[in-house]
């Protein structure tokens, strides 16, 4: 499957295929993160796996695990690529992904057990610090 666009600036990305979490709440959380600096990002993740912060009052503890490994993956491709972390920006997006069906017997009992197809692309934008000017020396009249 293709990536959802190609940025021109210098990027990284990471797919996750069939990862067992619902596509829905993996677009809530992609959403949340669309547009985030890369370390905030992370600490928003982590925050939510560790129950300091929610949304709406829930946690989505699996679907945050699953996002996390994804992102650390992918930034472990930027730092093999040698972009700067400070720049980086997140774009995610999360879709329905093939549907397990759990078997019994019958073939109307069981049940379905529901995947996502996450993309995550780390893009290095902004400008590089500037470098500070050393201050005027003042000269004593």
């Amino acid at each position: 499957m293709p990536y959802t666009f190609a940025p021109e600036e210098k990027h990284a990305k990471a797919y996750g295929r069939n990862l067992r979490m619902s596509p829905k709440k993996g677009e809530l959380i992609c959403n949340m993160l669309r547009k985030k600096k890369l370390s905030v990002a992370k600490r928003m993740l982590k925050d939510m796996y560790t129950g300091k912060r929610s949304m709406g009052g829930k946690y989505y503890t699996k679907t945050v695990k699953e996002l996390l490994d994804l992102l650390v993956s992918c930034e472990k491709n930027a730092l093999s690529l040698g972009m700067d972390t400070a720049k980086m920006f997140v774009f995610a997006s999360s879709h329905k992904g093939t549907m397990f069906r759990r078997r019994r017997r019958k073939s109307g009992f069981g049940s379905t057990m529901k995947t996502a197809n996450v993309e995550m692309i780390l893009v290095e934008t902004g400008k590089a610090k500037p470098k500070e000017k050393p201050a005027a020396k003042t000269v004593k009249q």
